[in-house]
């Protein structure tokens, strides 16, 4: 039968994970992070003596997604109550720590930053480009929902299935979710920019059909993009166009009817 830690110390252990990276260092990353998290549990766990060797096994090298975080300790929990009642884990934690750790990181920058930023932004410009002040609200609300959600359900997940919370990932389609977040992202963004074109238009004036002279500009950019060049460059190049054409826009649509 599965010994049960307190939910007291669980709760302690996750409050601590969100201080993860506040001792974050070149030679151990958030290795310091994860054994001051890890620490209410080991006291719970290990007499004096077996605590000063299971410390030097958690202060090593970690470094991983920290809203991901949470499901990796969870799991370590369990591994831990399970060696403590004298089963031997099928993996080292060491080896459990760098097991999970890079998948964690990759997919987490994708989903967290790469997708649900971008996507929670575009969605508060909309809400600001219509002059809603409760935008930046928006953004925040957004932006933690689900991070939130993922440092509690991983947490708790990784403690019930220890090894087996490995599947997580996978369970779930982190990957394919972090893809569709950057679709919608994208789709979001391209929107909004064609909203400015037409509140653009329609201050100056201008007849909206004369937004196709910059369909031009929108295919080379895409032909660019496929040729490999710098995606940070090409939205720097269009950016620097765009605020220059628009300042110039009255001289140059004058002859337009």
């Amino acid at each position: 039968m599965k010994k049960q830690m307190p939910p007291r110390v669980l709760l302690h252990v996750w409050l601590r994970l969100l201080l993860l990276q506040c001792s974050w260092n070149f030679k151990q990353l958030q290795g310091g992070g994860w054994f001051y998290a890890m620490a209410p549990v080991l006291r719970r766990l290990y007499g004096q003596k077996e605590m000063q060797q299971i410390a030097r096994e958690h202060l090593g090298y970690f470094n991983t997604h920290p809203y991901l975080a949470p499901a990796v300790v969870g799991a370590a929990i369990r591994l831990e109550i399970e060696r403590s009642q004298g089963r031997a884990p099928s993996v080292t934690m060491k080896d459990f720590k760098e097991m999970v750790a890079a998948p964690y990181a990759a997919v987490g920058d994708a989903l967290f930053w790469g997708g649900l930023r971008p996507l929670s932004a575009s969605i508060a410009l909309l809400l600001a480009a219509k002059g809603l002040v409760v935008a930046p609200l928006v953004f925040l609300i957004i932006f933690n929902a689900l991070p939130l959600w993922f440092r509690i359900y991983g947490f708790l997940n990784g403690y019930e299935q220890g090894l087996q919370s490995i599947t997580f990932l996978q369970r779930h389609k982190l990957p394919d979710l972090a893809i569709r977040t950057k679709e919608t992202a994208i789709v979001l963004l391209g929107g909004l920019a064609a909203f400015l074109v037409c509140e653009l238009f329609n201050y100056q004036h201008t007849p909206l059909w004369s937004g196709l002279l910059l369909l031009p500009l929108i295919l080379g950019c895409g032909y660019l993009a496929r040729r490999g060049f710098s995606t940070l460059l090409i939205v720097f190049l269009v950016s620097s166009l765009t605020i220059i054409g628009c300042y110039f826009a009255e001289d140059v649509v004058v002859w337009l009817p």
